[in-house]
């Protein structure tokens, strides 16, 4: 298996990609997202999610305050904060539990990216590949922190309008390596950007598929990549489920595959089980046993 050998240290966890998958747990503090809309939205519940998360092995944690399923309103500045921050502080404080967790902040916005890393978050996690606020890159450049560039085409009001590809692959890395290029110009060390073909994003059922299958084409980009397929509807019709939360099991088949095509990270919800997942797919795909 092609690896990459690079070896990131975020808040005294070394990442060294290739070696295992890592997986980052997501953690919504909105009303509205697809699957657990509701459920982690007060300081309470994404406390006791977040140390649920830590028991059964999460190596990051992800932090949303603005959903991004298809056809989300977007919220404003101040309720994003509102949502994010507290929830990074109260895991900052508990020190305990969470010391050597990096937190991960899921926002296209850089002064929520600012506001976030001075509250203790370590990662920015951009969907829009930093092409919604021109002032990302330089933000996260001056913060030194790492940043997720996913592909995205339009906006979550618009994407699933925008799935037209004359080559799906190529594209995708198009505009990665575009974006990466911006990243690296605007100050940012490579060792620092991970990329994320942005699955379920402007992308059809089929087109889904085919990024999982040709997941090693992004290789020659030579950054981590990042895959996340957990719950998606994508699953949903292969599986005939409407409930997401019933996709556990599919979401599993779809992570195998990813780590067989070689993912370094994981972005999933049920992270008790997608951590035995990562344990048999490592020991078979990346001879870690």
């Amino acid at each position: 298996m092609t690896v990459n050998p690079k070896t990131i240290t975020i808040r005294n966890k070394s990442f060294e990609w290739g070696k295992r998958t890592y997986l980052m747990g997501v953690l919504n503090v909105t009303p509205d997202s697809f699957s657990d809309g509701g459920d982690f939205n007060t300081i309470e519940s994404a406390l006791m999610q977040a140390e649920n998360m830590v028991k059964n092995g999460v190596d990051i944690i992800d932090i949303g305050g603005q959903s991004t399923r298809p056809g989300a309103a977007e919220i404003s500045l101040q309720a994003e904060l509102d949502r994010v921050l507290p929830v990074v502080q109260i895991l900052r404080e508990k020190a305990n539990i969470f010391a050597d967790i990096p937190i991960s902040v899921d926002t296209t916005r850089s002064l929520v990216a600012k506001a976030a890393v001075a509250a203790g978050a370590d990662i920015i996690n951009d969907i829009s590949g930093a092409t919604f606020d021109s002032a990302m890159l330089s933000t996260v450049a001056k913060l030194k922190v790492p940043i997720i560039l996913m592909h995205l085409r339009g906006t979550p009001q618009t994407m699933q309008t925008l799935t037209d590809y004359h080559d799906l692959i190529g594209e995708i890395s198009e505009f990665l390596e575009a974006r990466i290029a911006a990243a690296v110009a605007a100050g940012i060390h490579t060792s620092q950007i991970i990329i994320d073909p942005g699955i379920g994003f402007a992308k059809t059922h089929s087109q889904n598929l085919e990024i999982l299958r040709d997941l090693r084409k992004f290789r020659y980009l030579d950054c981590p990549i990042l895959v996340g397929v957990s719950r998606k509807s994508f699953l949903g019709k292969i599986l005939n489920q409407p409930e997401a939360k019933q996709r556990v099991w599919g979401t599993a088949a779809a992570c195998t595959g990813a780590i067989a095509n070689s993912a370094d990270i994981l972005r999933v919800h049920d992270v008790r089980e997608m951590h035995d997942v990562c344990q048999v797919a490592d020991a078979i795909f990346r001879n870690q046993s």
